[in-house]
């Protein structure tokens, strides 16, 4: 048509074809000139920037990727901000550098399988040095850029204190992750009968809305018949183990979903975590928390308990699958009687033996999360566009291991990672496939982007990847679509 062809005559752009979209009289589009992308309109549009010419008769203006052209383009395209994602089968795509969302979408498209293409904890958000507001607008641009019209949701993860409830709700988010883990108590699993029983006398029943007694008569001695047969049976040091472990997290789930209720002023979706701790949820343990929940009143779609075997990051399930196939079977009889909701499985990426597992014993009320895996392949991308930078990263990843690791749960050894200098250039994205280099440069992300403000690596690092876009979507694309495919249902 007149108007593409217009636009594709104007001195030193290029625009993003699929991004073309007619509303009001107005046509939008995203537009690279140089190494940078903008956000383009022909006509009267609303957006902020410069005009750079004319295309079938209407003014072209060309804008930057900022919040407030985000916060018009979300107004005019309501298909560019998040939504509800219900029970569907689930996929969270965690973008750490702003850059990934038009590879996550061609991973996805076409798949059936919803996306959260916005999600990102607080935890990241401060290493990366980015805002609320910043991780919804890259997703607008992205799902902009790509013509993507199938919805996606925005995820708040592991959220833990009400204050970042609120910054991220005022930001447009509506997916939340509760996270009371620092609420568990993790010594309940190796506490004596008397141990327990004392602890469970100080735990804050009001906070529970409830008493000993009432907490006894609910669940001692009893027996729950769950859906698909079996059931779990209550025994006194089962109740109490449970009661000490989760009470607390309990407690401090109802109340951010109380205060998160209180301020939201849409429809938002909840999920429950705690996977980042110590010991394993048994399924005993799962029914009562997500009792106990509900009966206070709290509403989710997706729930992660902490499952058996190891969940490291950036690498595949480390332990049984017949012990984790036996154990999840039990954990979604627990689902399908309290719910249905979904099973969300963290530190999800790379976990490619464990998908089809979840896949079929879910019957696909699963959400997979991702994020670090994203920057991985990112990495990937720079070591072939620019293998320079790749191996200052890498040894700079090597050196701070030690300190980052801190926080996670990783096995990695850093001394079976190769100096740069022992790597020849060929042989640097092969790294990408190693245990011990992916964990290493995994949990090094918040250091590499942040040192010296940005200007050692992050910028170089972007400059990189949009010098050749293609090549960093094409490695998005593949890896998430490995993850896509084995959550297929066979």
């Amino acid at each position: 048509m007149a108007l593409i062809d217009d636009l594709r005559s104007l001195n030193g752009i290029r625009v993003h074809e699929a991004s073309f979209t007619e509303v009001g009289g107005a046509a939008y589009f995203t537009a690279r000139r140089g190494l940078d992308t903008h956000v383009g309109c022909a006509g009267d549009g609303g957006l902020a920037g410069e005009r750079v010419g004319q295309a079938a008769g209407r003014p072209v203006v060309l804008g930057p990727l900022g919040h407030g052209n985000a916060t018009v383009i979300r107004d005019r395209l309501p298909w560019t901000a998040p939504r509800l994602l219900g029970l569907a089968t689930s996929i969270g795509l965690g973008d750490r550098l702003g850059l990934a969302t038009p590879g996550h979408i061609r991973a996805v498209r076409g798949t059936g399988v919803a996306c959260v293409l916005a999600q990102q904890s607080i935890r990241e958000m401060t290493r990366t040095q980015r805002t609320p507001e910043e991780i919804i607008d890259c997703a607008t641009w992205g799902a902009l850029q790509e013509g993507f019209r199938d919805g996606f949701g925005a995820d708040a993860d592991h959220l833990q204190r009400p204050e970042d409830v609120d910054a991220t709700l005022a930001a447009g988010f509506t997916f939340f992750t509760i996270d009371p883990g620092a609420h568990v108590n993790d010594d309940a699993d190796g506490m004596s009968l008397e141990a327990l029983g004392k602890a469970f006398e100080t735990l804050d029943f009001a906070a529970l809305d409830s008493s000993a007694d009432d907490l006894k008569a609910r669940y001692l001695d009893r027996r729950f018949a769950l859906s698909g047969g079996g059931e779990v049976a209550i025994g006194a040091a089962d109740l109490l183990r449970a009661a000490v472990k989760y009470g607390g997290a309990v407690a401090h789930t109802a109340a951010m979903y109380r205060h998160l209720s209180g301020k939201a002023d849409r429809q938002v979706e909840v999920e429950v975590s705690v996977d980042e701790t110590e010991s394993p949820t048994s399924p005993g343990e799962h029914y009562f928390f997500a009792a106990e929940l509900k009966r206070l009143g709290v509403h989710w779609v997706s729930m992660a308990p902490r499952f058996v075997g190891r969940f490291e990051k950036g690498v595949d399930y480390i332990g049984s699958l017949d012990e984790f196939r036996q154990s999840l079977a039990q954990h979604v009889a627990v689902m399908r009687t309290l719910g249905p909701y979904k099973i969300s499985i963290h530190s999800g990426s790379d976990k490619f033996s464990v998908y089809p597992i979840v896949a079929d014993l879910t019957s696909g009320l699963m959400h997979l999360k991702t994020a670090g895996t994203s920057y991985l392949e990112a990495l990937r991308a720079v070591a072939a566009i620019d293998p320079g930078l790749f191996r200052q990263i890498l040894d700079f990843a090597r050196g701070r291991y030690g300190t980052d690791r801190a926080t996670y749960h990783v096995s990695a050894e850093v001394s079976r990672v190769p100096a740069a200098s022992d790597v020849a250039d060929n042989d640097l994205a092969a790294l990408l496939d190693d245990f011990h280099a992916r964990e290493v440069l995994h949990v090094t992300f918040g250091s590499v982007l942040t040192a010296d403000g940005g200007s050692r690596f992050r910028d170089p690092l972007l400059g990189a990847l949009r010098r050749d876009e293609e090549a960093h979507y094409a490695a998005l694309e593949r890896h998430i679509g490995r993850h896509l495919a084995g959550m297929a249902r066979h």
